[in-house]
């Protein structure tokens, strides 16, 4: 397996880890809608939050959640209403960022609560 796709599947573990003990309930990880991909879907209390995940060995180059741009937004907004739209779900919905940085044996996480709003 390739060295960045293992440092996104170990990051995306730790978000799921990170996310159940803040109380959050993990629908769905890697939920795929033609071709986007959403990494985490939760409920948060009595909202369902699309989450992605950017994880990088070093913020050398900036924050990982930095990498979020406009087209990803885009992509995660159209998969979240096809979730939406597949599952019959009827709640508020929250878009957020899990931000992992692994150094080593030891890593480093920032949860950006409510990162965008669809529209803006």
């Amino acid at each position: 397996m390739a060295k960045h796709i293992e440092t996104g599947k170990k990051g995306e573990a730790l978000a799921v880890r990170f996310l159940t003990s803040k109380g959050y309930t993990i629908l769905e990880t890697n939920w795929c809608n033609n071709h986007k991909e959403i990494d985490i879907i939760a409920m948060d209390r009595d909202e369902l939050v699309i989450v992605e995940v950017k994880t990088r060995s070093t913020d050398y180059f900036g924050f990982p959640d930095e990498f979020v741009d406009a087209a990803k937004q885009k992509n995660l907004i159209s998969a979240a209403q096809a979730y939406i739209d597949k599952t019959d779900m009827d709640a508020g919905v929250r878009y957020d960022i899990v931000s992992v940085i692994l150094t080593g044996t030891s890593h480093t996480i920032h949860h950006i609560t409510d990162a965008f709003t669809p529209g803006l």
